[in-house]
């Protein structure tokens, strides 16, 4: 995680910076490292026989990134028709992904100090994806491990767009 530590009177507090995002009504933050960008909505390929969750690749300036829908990755019901997805692009071990957001939110700097485990109420599907939670005023920071996100079924999805060639193909 990225960050910062700022000494005070009281002692040393350790601030982190996440970009924030929302689906349906969860409020998810990741590493603000760990974001390559954020886009509006981008025209998707489809990828015949990959999972449900992959919504198709996307061009981004001649690299390939495969495009994750994050409403299926937690098992909330789809978009409506009228409704755009925003991306997220991130940067996993595999290559750069983009996760299919509803709205992005701000970069917020949280203390450690507020960081807890996932509640033991969050919904299973969710529960397996975060690492863990900050008590915000009126909400919680549901922080997403982008690692395990991007695993599905055979294996992480960056792999599905990983190939170089066949830009030309999108775009």
């Amino acid at each position: 995680m990225h960050e910062t530590a700022t000494s005070t009177s009281a002692g040393t507090i350790t601030r982190t910076q996440f970009a924030t995002f929302f689906v349906d009504s969860l409020f998810f933050g990741i590493d603000v490292l760990n974001v390559q960008e954020v886009l509006r909505h981008q025209e998707l390929t489809c990828v015949p026989l990959a999972p449900g969750v992959v919504k198709g690749l996307i061009n981004l300036r001649g690299q390939i990134v495969t495009a994750v829908d994050m409403r299926g990755r937690l098992g909330l019901p789809s978009r409506a028709d009228e409704e755009t997805a925003m991306n997220m692009v991130v940067r996993v071990q595999e290559g750069a992904v983009s996760l299919l957001v509803d709205e992005i939110g701000d970069v917020l700097e949280v203390e450690e100090s507020t960081f807890e485990k996932p509640p033991d109420n969050l919904d299973p599907a969710a529960r397996e994806l975060i690492t863990g939670v900050f008590k915000l005023k009126g909400r919680l920071l549901l922080i997403l491990d982008t690692e395990k996100t991007v695993e599905i079924a055979s294996g992480p999805v960056a792999g599905i767009g990983a190939h170089k060639r066949g830009a030309e193909a999108l775009g």
